[in-house]
């Protein structure tokens, strides 16, 4: 059985197509993206420099941290160049009823 908890997060028309933004969800500091329409969810801090991730530039499914241009794939939140080396955890994603719903657990 499923006992996955889900959180209404935000509205999907609140993430800008291909866009990132930042916003706390159950008292989490959450990195949203729409990448060509698709919702994806990482933690917001980059593990290399502690930069926002939400203030960095989403290209594709990378969204390059602000600080020192590492980035991360936003799908699986692996790092995809120098100098990250850590991955940010990602989260699964839901959208229902125009609304997007993450698992945080």
């Amino acid at each position: 059985m499923d006992n996955t908890q889900w959180i209404d997060a935000t509205a999907m028309d609140e993430v800008p197509e291909d866009d990132v933004i930042g916003i706390m969800v159950a008292g989490r500091d959450i990195a949203m993206y729409n990448a060509g329409g698709e919702i994806f969810a990482t933690d917001n801090i980059c593990t290399h420099g502690h930069a926002r991730l939400c203030e960095g530039f989403l290209e594709g499914h990378e969204i390059e941290c602000p600080l020192h241009q590492g980035r991360f794939d936003v799908r699986t939140g692996q790092p995809s160049c120098a100098p990250v080396t850590e991955a940010i955890r990602s989260y699964p994603v839901r959208i229902e009823g125009g609304r997007v719903w993450l698992a945080l657990d």
